[in-house]
């Protein structure tokens, strides 16, 4: 991949110049979806972007010391690397990339639950510790499932390279691992029935409890670079392949859409679980999952 083809998916397609509208789309996207089945109105479409410009102009605590710099370092490490996650997706045809990308993608995403985790116990909150504490427990009980995903269809593709990966005829151990990815987003954005780490009722915010202004602000683009960047990938793996590039563009949009709706009407239709609940019920797939991953890999192996 040349220097100018890295640059222009960072900053203008599928990065920032997209992925930044499309983050606040999708927010207010869930959250609409959510009140409609609720019964409620919702909010406007511009909500989103009204609350980030709202926080922008808020002040932020003054905190002193190395905790003060460490709870302003996360949440940019949080969007910098949600956003490096978006400008990896291989959403236009022939773009390149190079061997392993899809590494360097699993490690993205897990960078903004890992900044989490580290902001609340930087924040001295007992909200923010307890917030940590679950998003930890969470992220180890799905990202199991979620690496056994991706591994099941690299391996069983023969690549760890996003864009051959995404131009392969899928196989049946490929929609298996993109089922799977499926159950984990929920955890991963936080959403019911796994929304423990912010559990307002119980923890207040939770991680976020301690930070206002700007820095809230840019954990809220985190969250939704987020949607965007785990939408995407399921989206790029169960997308055809187009020869067009608006086609490719337009497909990546549109599943990406489905996919947020998917999630919202989970939301909305299930209560957030109890934490042994969730850790078990990951744990119960992953056994699932590992079960069926096998089985599909002696059968194609046997078969071809």
């Amino acid at each position: 991949m040349s220097l100018t083809t890295a640059l222009a998916r960072l900053l203008i397609f599928p990065g920032l110049l997209f992925a930044v509208p499309a983050a606040w789309f999708f927010l207010w996207v869930e959250r609409k979806a959510v009140a409609l089945m609720q019964g409620r109105i919702g909010p406007p479409f511009m909500q989103p972007f009204y609350d980030f410009i709202k926080l922008l102009g808020k002040d932020v605590p003054v905190r002193e010391g190395i905790g003060g710099l460490l709870m302003k370092a996360w949440p940019l490490l949080a969007v910098s690397s949600a956003a490096g996650a978006v400008a990896l997706l291989p959403v236009l045809p022939a773009q390149g990339g190079f061997q392993g990308d899809l590494i360097l993608l699993l490690a993205l995403l897990e960078v903004p639950s890992m900044c989490i985790i580290a902001a609340g116990f930087s924040s001295r909150s007992i909200f923010g510790e307890i917030g940590s504490a679950r998003e930890a427990v969470l992220s180890v009980s799905y990202n199991i499932v979620f690496l056994l995903a991706i591994l099941s269809i690299a391996v069983s593709q023969h690549t760890f390279r996003l864009e051959a990966l995404a131009g392969l005829p899928a196989t049946p151990l490929r929609w298996l691992g993109v089922a799977a990815l499926l159950a984990c987003l929920p955890a991963k954005l936080h959403i019911n029935p796994f929304s423990l780490p912010n559990a307002e009722q119980e923890i207040y915010a939770g991680p976020m409890t301690e930070y206002a202004g700007h820095e809230l602000a840019m954990w809220e683009l985190a969250h939704g670079l987020e949607w965007v960047a785990a939408t995407g990938l399921v989206a790029t793996l169960a997308a055809p392949r187009f020869a067009l590039w608006w086609l490719a563009a337009l497909a990546f949009v549109a599943l990406s859409f489905a996919v947020v709706l998917l999630l919202a009407v989970l939301a909305s239709a299930t209560a957030r679980l109890a934490i042994d609940t969730t850790v078990r019920f990951y744990w119960h797939c992953t056994l699932i999952f590992a079960v069926l991953a096998i089985s599909s890999a002696l059968i194609m192996r046997f078969r071809s």
